[in-house]
């Protein structure tokens, strides 16, 4: 969907020893009952390191042909990392976009690289539309405007994936005024496109916020699962006509959670046919896959063509472009 983004510029229960499965699935499709995650061990994408674990959606998820990955990372074996295109600023980056594979080149090969989030292109120029931060290191913020008609400004909190500098991991909602001014709230800004612009987020507003801090951070949105809770705040980022995001409809997904004892999850879905009857999901669907997996937090990461988790180099969904597309940020792990 990042492409897409040219436009804007003038997109639980139980575990079974400690793996992030659910031992009990309540699937829409009461064929689907019972149906597992396979963990894949055959050494198909090589060797992985033990703190990783690749497992491969059932024929069926959410009661629709599924093909699926999710990829877990222990946190308290390893770390994540995030690529990005450096924009702290907001006003354009020399830097390049790159494919997937083009960051596995550059960061050493590591296990896993996963697309991140949000960006367009204007004028020969590569934006940033979405949070990344790598060691501590503000690359780019969230954007902090959105409009349907270009004529009604909105200023939406937009959702973060953060890991601390304490070690705590959670999905949050952000704005950034400027460098001094950027803060981290626990609660949206209600916005909706169609209704009055709520205020610019402030200090106090739209709740207590906090300064900006994180070790690692990657965002895009929206926020799909908040302390346990699915909360699919697509309305209020104003995603669905902003970044072409389309969270109600079918297509291919990413995005990035965690579980109650620190298991990095990676998630992406295939979608748009490219495997025959496999048209994807919403974000309302993924929220729940995540929830079921085990997921405390998770927010939606840049989908349609952007989607791509790559292990050890190897492609898992087929893109939608039919090649991997060029991208402003991603996850990886070494």
């Amino acid at each position: 969907m990042g492409v897409a983004l040219a436009l804007v510029a003038t997109a639980c229960g139980c575990n079974k020893q400690g793996s992030g499965i659910p031992e009990v699935w309540p699937w829409d499709d009461p064929d689907a009952d019972d149906a597992p995650w396979e963990e894949i061990t055959d050494g198909r994408y090589g060797t992985l390191p033990a703190y990783v674990k690749i497992y491969h959606s059932p024929a069926k998820l959410k009661g629709a042909k599924a093909e699926a990955y999710i990829a877990t990372v222990d946190l308290t074996q390893a770390s994540w990392h995030v690529w990005g295109l450096r924009d702290p600023e907001l006003d354009g980056s020399e830097d390049a976009l790159k494919t997937p594979t083009q960051v596995y080149n550059a960061e050493g090969s590591p296990a896993l690289v996963m697309n991140g989030g949000f960006f367009y292109v204007d004028s020969g120029t590569n934006y940033p539309a979405s949070m990344a931060v790598e060691n501590g290191e503000l690359l780019s913020p969230n954007i902090n405007y959105a409009s349907e008609d270009w004529v009604t400004l909105y200023y939406p909190t937009k959702a973060a994936f953060i890991e601390h500098v304490n070690g705590k991991i959670e999905a949050s909602w952000t704005y950034f005024s400027d460098m001094e001014h950027h803060y981290i709230y626990q609660t949206p800004a209600e916005n909706g496109y169609g209704s009055t612009p709520q205020a610019v987020p402030g200090p106090s507003f739209p709740s207590e916020g906090a300064l900006f801090e994180a070790k690692t951070a990657i965002g895009a949105g929206p926020v799909l699962i908040k302390d346990k809770q699915i909360r699919n705040t697509w309305r209020f980022e104003c995603l669905p006509g902003d970044y072409d995001v389309n969270c109600l409809n079918p297509d291919p997904r990413t995005a990035i959670g965690v579980t109650a004892d620190k298991k990095l999850v990676l998630f992406v879905c295939e979608g748009r046919e490219m495997t025959e009857g496999v048209k994807g999901y919403s974000t309302e669907n993924v929220a729940k896959i995540l929830l079921e997996f085990g997921c405390t937090d998770a927010v939606n990461l840049d989908g349609g063509g952007s989607t791509c988790l790559l292990i050890n180099g190897i492609e898992t969904v087929q893109p939608t472009d039919g090649a991997q597309r060029s991208v402003g940020s991603c996850i990886y792990i070494k």
